[in-house]
């Protein structure tokens, strides 16, 4: 049988054995007028009051919303909070890009994101986590980091957060809080967001809200600059808003990922020798450090030993900007590589994703399909292929006569777990 996986902005169509399970989240419909049910959502929120009713015509307003790796329909969503802010000043508001750790938006992706008329109409601006001048202190966490959040966004008078959820995995959910940490913190912030003792921690697993470490700090460290109102959503695989969660950060969302918990996650009796997987296609496939999503939901299905193929497409290369790319070579083996990162002081950004790779691998064999050279593939200890379909009749013969195979087509948009509940990478 013919399978479709999302890869790039097409896809790829791949031939594999009718045995196949298929795991795919269950496709809940679209609304009907999109419009509409966001701007009852706007009027009607859940414990909180009505954002027309919360910014007044005189104050400063600060919108953060996902980077151009998140499909949050920022093109929608932004319009229509401003047309329901009507009676504030345009130059009285400003939208940042929350780009946590990852590089800025070109003029040409703003407008992608946004629209031509959206980009003219109000101010848009990058975060930049490395520009210390951007951010202010907030305060103090429990675990003593010096917490600091884009300047933008805590002197203006009121703020707002939006953004799309779905499963995560190290804060269990997208979403709510994590729409302000990690999107406009400082580096050092995020670092200690994703560092290497949390990231190990059983409970940085996907679906996990009051668990996880990564969750409590988002969480944490919001409350010391929290926003005035929340607009998040939760899509199908068509990119149409299936949701609207919208009013208070934590009980807008906690609504919102109750209901994603019931699409997006799977229970399955067993493990699989052959897992195929994506990233989900555009825009979360663009690079390589994005790929752990897709990585991490195949390998709560794998066999120990077993093969993983990733279809990916890496346009945008590791990346070229932030530490991955030198992380992911820096050692010739992935155990080598953990090692290094669990180190006593060791402390990189980016570190994070290349911990969870180094998981993954020290797990699963991983074969990836992408736009990558081989020899840029090999130096991130993955292993090139240019066909997916080869590559699966190659992986089952080698595992044997009674070899299994699942397919994620969307990769991490469904979370397949064996047993009782999802586990992390650094879990298994």
């Amino acid at each position: 049988m013919q399978v479709h996986l999302a890869y790039g902005r097409d896809g790829l169509d791949v031939e594999i054995p009718d045995s196949a399970v298929i795991i795919e989240p269950e496709d809940a419909p679209g609304i009907a007028d999109e419009r509409a049910a966001f701007v009852e959502g706007l009027r009607s929120p859940i414990g909180a009051r009505a954002l027309r009713e919360i910014v007044r015509s005189h104050e400063s307003v600060c919108i953060v919303t996902s980077d151009i790796t998140r499909a949050t329909p920022n093109e929608r969503l932004i319009p229509w909070i401003l047309d329901e802010l009507a009676h504030v000043p345009a130059e009285q508001i400003v939208v940042v890009i929350g780009t946590g750790s990852h590089r800025g938006q070109t003029e040409a992706e703003i407008v992608q994101m946004f629209g031509a008329q959206t980009a003219r109409r109000v101010r848009i601006v990058n975060h930049d986590a490395a520009d210390i001048e951007q951010t202010v202190v907030v305060g103090t966490t429990s675990e003593g980091q010096v917490a600091r959040l884009n300047r933008l966004w805590v002197e203006a008078d009121r703020r707002i957060v939006v953004g799309f959820i779905e499963p995560h995995l190290y804060a269990g959910f997208s979403g709510g809080p994590k729409g302000v940490m990690p999107a406009i913190a400082d580096i050092d912030t995020i670092t200690c967001f994703h560092n290497a003792r949390k990231i190990s921690d059983p409970n940085t697993t996907w679906l996990n809200l009051e668990g996880s470490p990564v969750q409590r700090m988002s969480r944490e460290v919001v409350a010391m600059c929290p926003p005035d109102f929340c607009a998040n959503v939760t899509l199908n695989r068509r990119m149409a808003i299936t949701g609207v969660f919208c009013g208070h950060y934590l009980e807008a969302h906690r609504r919102g990922c109750d209901f994603c918990r019931e699409t997006a996650s799977r229970r399955l009796s067993e493990r699989f020798d052959v897992v195929v997987t994506t990233n989900g296609g555009y825009p979360l496939d663009q690079n390589l450090y994005q790929s752990i999503k897709g990585l991490a939901a195949a390998m709560g299905i794998v066999k120990k030993g077993g093969t993983i193929i990733l279809a990916c497409e890496c346009s945008d290369g590791l990346p070229d900007h932030g530490n991955f790319k030198e992380l992911i070579r820096s050692r010739a083996t992935a155990h080598d590589l953990l090692q290094m990162i669990l180190a006593p002081g060791f402390k990189s950004f980016d570190q994070w994703s290349a911990q969870s790779m180094a998981q993954v691998l020290l797990h699963a064999r991983v074969q990836i399909k992408s736009l990558l050279g081989e020899q840029i593939v090999r130096s991130a200890l993955l292993e090139p292929i240019g066909d997916v379909g080869g590559a699966i009749r190659a992986a089952l013969a080698e595992a044997g006569a009674h070899a299994t195979l699942a397919v994620l087509p969307e990769g991490p948009y469904t979370v397949p777990f064996v047993g009782v509940e999802a586990k992390s990478p650094g879990s298994l």
